[in-house]
């Protein structure tokens, strides 16, 4: 990606961790175990690159889970969005909507997130707060994106599990085509034969559990020929409509009648005091946060003031690029707001990277808990990245911050499909299909197979690393012969092998 600038440099500051601290996914006192940067600023690259090894931001605090010790492992996952289809729930949610804003009335549904939704998927920050080097208040806050907790397995359209291929394309086949001939004629010794005195010239009736068995069985044959054969981390390609009902654009962008009740306006927002919308909105939006955090999370006043609303949700140490070949937003730290007949019900706190739409967080107003916006929001969120893939042609995944498998309420992630979930050790995607059984039997676990395989960015050259001192940057192998004082070798390599030699080369690492 070629960046407008060109001269953005990603200035960090490593505050080391493996102190424990509070959980706030299972409440452990001393369980949450994480390393953790402060950003000064960071090129959208080198965040990219950074939430490919398992980092994430939440203002500008960087930290990343100590996998294989922390209490509740988090697990980036990210969403395959031009194959995604919105499932059974998703689609309960987006007619919903669509019929609150044509006709303004409101239907309720147990299995659609509207009833009992838990609007956050946590209250308590799971990041570290005892950081010595800033105040608390700078780095309170919880950077997951809420969606919904509520979609439930028994909402799972059968047959909606993508089959990944093992093994070679050759072999694949095969077991494609056993199970094809299995289930076929499983299928024909399950069929409806002709009652008494049934017109022999006449096809039998078939009841309409047959039907349905049919046609899962033809969604799971067309699946399989569609994963079979690929890696796992093959870039994705859109995919024809596997039926005839709305797409999820039909659904979100649709033409609605001129009479319709409702007018709501979706508006992108960059995350800058230059920008006259953001600051013209920057009262009314830090005044939503404040309601939503009260009434969902039951903060004190002084605990999600104006203040607090600008150093968790606004300062960002992303720097703004653009590029020919990028979308016309540009990249960068961005607000989505939702504005409901001129009034702001909600707003999604979004990165857009050279890869992906990263989503942070989504605040919005208690009393429209009804339209389930954690599901809405991410949904439009996943229907504005392909609408960004259409310029930028990297720019095809949608992040969703981290599944944590412990933790039952945070599984929902796992309900948008394709979805992938990082290795921790090797940093490959794997299918969250084939990662889910594993973390079924331990917490934490290598999830690429393959034993052969390891880090490909691990750190080999140590002196090649940046280091930012006394104004002047220099390479680790320079700054170790003028740095006065004890040695800091350890913690540099610290540093430099959780962010990895490409990033260490590229980053500069501020030491005093």
């Amino acid at each position: 990606m070629a960046s407008a600038g060109g001269g953005a440099l990603s200035i960090l500051e490593y505050l080391g961790g493996e102190d424990g601290n509070r959980c706030g996914y299972c409440k452990s006192e001393s369980g949450n175990i994480s390393h953790g940067m402060w950003a000064h600023s960071l090129t959208v690259q080198d965040y990219q690159d950074l939430i490919d090894r398992g980092w994430r931001r939440s203002g500008k605090y960087v930290y990343k889970p100590l996998m294989c010790q922390t209490c509740c492992p988090q697990y980036t996952i990210r969403l395959a969005a031009l194959n995604f289809e919105p499932s059974k729930s998703h689609k309960k949610v987006l007619k919903k909507v669509w019929k609150f804003l044509e006709t303004g009335k409101v239907t309720h549904s147990t299995s659609d997130g509207s009833v009992g939704e838990p609007m956050d998927s946590q209250a308590d920050s799971p990041i570290s707060c005892n950081i010595s080097m800033r105040e608390k208040s700078e780095l309170s806050g919880d950077e997951l994106k809420p969606l919904s907790a509520e979609l439930e397995e028994s909402e799972k359209e059968p047959g909606e599990k993508q089959i990944e291929p093992q093994g070679d394309s050759s072999s694949a086949g095969r077991k494609a085509d056993c199970l094809q001939s299995a289930n076929v004629e499983a299928f024909n010794h399950s069929a409806p034969k002709p009652g008494i005195g049934a017109d022999a010239n006449k096809p039998p009736c078939r009841k309409a559990k047959d039907i349905r068995k049919e046609r899962r069985l033809q969604k799971l044959l067309l699946q399989q020929s569609e994963t079979s054969g690929g890696p796992q981390d093959a870039p994705v390609t859109s995919k024809p409509k596997a039926n005839c009902g709305k797409s999820l654009e039909e659904f979100i962008s649709g033409s609605r009648p001129e009479a319709a009740a409702h007018n709501l306006e979706v508006k992108l927002v960059p995350v800058s005091m230059e920008d006259h919308e953001f600051v013209s909105s920057f009262d009314l939006s830090a005044a939503l946060f404040a309601k939503y955090q009260m009434s969902v999370h039951k903060d004190p006043p002084n605990e999600c003031g104006p203040e607090e609303f600008s150093r968790f949700l606004c300062d960002s140490p992303l720097e703004p690029e653009t590029c020919p070949d990028g979308p016309s937003c540009g990249y960068g730290s961005f607000h989505q707001q939702y504005w409901l007949d001129g009034k702001i019900i909600a707003v999604g706190v979004i990165d857009i990277l050279p890869h992906c739409v990263s989503s942070v967080y989504l605040y919005y107003d208690p009393d429209y808990s009804f339209l389930s916006p954690g599901v809405y929001s991410a949904l439009r969120e996943i229907e504005f990245t392909r609408d960004l893939h259409k310029k930028a042609a990297d720019l095809c995944y949608y992040y969703m911050g981290f599944y944590i498998h412990t933790c039952p309420k945070m599984r929902y992630k796992g309900q948008y499909k394709p979805s992938y979930l990082l290795c921790p050790e090797t940093y490959a995607w794997m299918s969250i299909e084939n990662g889910v059984p594993l973390l079924e039997r331990s917490k934490y676990s290598r999830l690429n197979s393959n034993a052969r395989e390891g880090d490909k960015d691990v750190l080999t050259e140590l002196g090649r690393v940046r280091i930012l001192h006394k104004r002047t940057v220099m390479p680790y192998s320079i700054y170790k012969k003028r740095r006065k004082g004890p040695s800091d070798e350890a913690t540099v390599k610290q540093y430099a092998g959780l962010v990895g030699q490409t990033c260490a080369e590229r980053m500069v690492l501020y030491r005093a």
